[in-house]
Formats: C-alpha cells, sequence, structure tokens
C-alpha cells in the first residue's frame, strides 16, 4: 500500500509518518517501480503500536525500547514490565504537578471578583509579582515551563 492509503488505515498524518520513519521507528520500506513507497501489514501493525504507545503518553524513547523487545521476540518481558513501571511513576508525577499547579490557579482566581479596571485587577496584580517561593520561578509542569523538557508529542 502507498503511504495516502497507509495513513488512511491508521488514522495517521502522512507527515506523522515520515518523522516516524526518519527515527527509525518504522523500517525502511521498499520502493516500487514507479519509486513508490511499498508499505505492508508489518508497517500497519507498527504503526498501530507506536500510535497506541503515544496516546498513552510515552516518548520515543519508550516506545524504541518497546520496539526492541518486540522485535526480538525469545528477550524476556520484564524490561516491558520495567518500562512500563517507570512510565507509571513518570504519570503519577505529572499527575501532582497538575494538581499543585491546578491549587495555584485557584488561589490566583480568587485574586479578582471582576467588574472593576483592569489595573485593580488582583490576578494581573499577583501575576506581576515576584514568587513568594524564594528562588522558584516556573512550576515544573509536563508541557509549561521546566516541566517542557519531557515532551510526549
Amino acid at each position: 500500500m502507498k503511504i495516502g492509503e497507509l495513513a488512511a488505515a491508521t488514522q495517521t498524518p502522512v507527515e506523522t509518518i515520515r518523522f516516524y520513519e526518519r527515527e527509525g521507528l518504522l523500517p525502511r520500506v521498499a520502493r516500487s517501480a514507479n519509486n513508490y513507497r511499498s508499505y505492508g501489514p508489518v508497517h500497519q501493525q507498527r504503526l498501530t503500536l507506536i500510535r497506541h504507545c503515544r496516546t498513552l503518553g510515552m516518548s520515543l524513547d519508550e516506545i524504541r525500547a518497546l520496539l526492541r523487545v518486540q522485535d526480538d521476540p525469545q528477550m524476556d518481558c520484564d524490561a516491558v514490565n520495567a518500562l512500563l513501571d517507570e512510565h507509571i511513576e513518570h504519570i503519577a508525577t505529572r499527575i501532582r504537578e497538575w494538581r499543585a499547579l491546578k491549587k495555584q490557579l485557584e488561589a490566583l482566581r480568587e485574586q479578582c471578583s471582576g467588574g472593576g479596571p483592569a489595573s485593580s485587577c488582583g490576578i494581573l496584580n499577583e501575576l506581576a509579582r515576584a514568587p513568594a517561593v524564594p528562588g522558584a520561578s516556573e512550576v515544573a509542569c509536563p508541557g509549561l515551563g521546566r516541566g517542557a523538557a519531557r515532551q510526549h508529542a
């Protein structure tokens, strides 16, 4: 099948498929006589696995590790369990961070009842002040500030 057909079958944008190829997550694809890439069931299955892992918030490195185990059927699946346990802990940490962020935002929201001029808005005034915690400049939160380093895009 051509890349467009694979994209439709897996509900994956063509550019995403090409990205996964460049990242080495999808194996090299044979070219047909007319120089089109020719994908098969193996590519579809692997892409489905990759996409499912991404919906679970797994990084490309985590997916690579899972694919290495899948590519070696004799390998012990303890590596898969360990990887998943580690990912679960990352998720638990992110949940704690998001809950802390939510509390901060709720406290900030209480600073303004609305209806007044922007110059007296408690939220804007509070945001303009330095953080109360010494040395704190950002909330370590996935996708925001420092937490963006561990992306799961």
